[in-house]
């Protein structure tokens, strides 16, 4: 059995919105983009966190089991989680040995090998397309868009159930034809299952100011359910056209 160590930030038990059904989910530690929305700042560094073996962390998922249901699962979240191909890829595996669902919460990233290894043992993709055009996402993320296109891309030819979110942010990101942009995106290089929109919300900034980071948006009001309500309905019109 493989020794190698993923660095984990934390755990969260039973998570409701982090893909299909109950959720037992792993966030990693280390993220090399800069989304100016990140509600996880403290897991941007690389060597931080605790440092645990797929077993170790298999055998904590195991009790929790009987609470999956049909539909959950584990998800590994981040952090950006593609990261630590290696480690992801040996945790699914054993997850899936004990007939565990699995789902990845990513930013995607450009696939090689060890991506694939990862989409290979992985059930659901939760991936964000941040921005409609490729000047903003390398503005404001410090990725580039056609990299998580073609992740997205080998996500579809791999036969992988894709979950797309998009965070909503007043002023930046709430425009009707920006939204209508991300579903258009998203349909051009796979079939989504759905595409959640996500209101942008400021409970981390307190983690900003811990970690003596300023949060880029923190002036920025929150998007209202109702934006989001709006939105969701050019969604469902981009979604239904050929």
């Amino acid at each position: 059995m493989s020794e190698i160590k993923g660095r984990i930030h934390s755990f969260q038990s039973l998570g409701a919105v982090d893909g299909p059904g109950i959720r037992y989910v792993i966030f990693m530690q280390g993220c090399p983009y800069r989304c100016p929305y990140c509600h996880n700042p403290d897991t941007r560094v690389f060597d931080a966190g605790i440092q645990m073996t797929a077993a170790e962390i298999t055998e904590k998922v195991k009790r929790y089991k009987p609470y999956f249901g049909n539909l959950g699962g584990v998800t590994v979240s981040g952090g950006e989680p593609l990261m630590q191909c290696e480690f992801v890829s040996e945790l699914f595996k054993m997850l899936h040995e004990n007939g565990i669902n699995t789902a990845i919460d990513t930013a995607g990233r450009k696939p090689d090998d060890k991506v694939l290894e990862v989409i290979q043992h992985t059930d659901t993709v939760l991936c964000d397309i941040k921005f409609p055009d490729e000047k903003m996402y390398a503005e404001m993320v410090g990725e580039r868009l056609e990299d998580v296109k073609e992740f997205l891309s080998l996500c579809e030819k791999s036969g992988k159930q894709i979950i797309i979110r998009h965070v909503v942010v007043p002023g930046l990101t709430d425009s009707d034809e920006s939204v209508r942009k991300v579903v258009r995106i998203a349909k051009s290089v796979c079939n989504p299952v759905k595409i959640e929109l996500l209101p942008f919300r400021k409970l981390c900034v307190e983690k900003y100011r811990k970690c003596g980071l300023a949060f880029p948006l923190e002036n920025t009001p929150e998007c209202g359910e109702d934006v989001i309500k709006n939105l969701g309905l050019s969604v469902k019109d981009e979604l239904e056209k050929l």
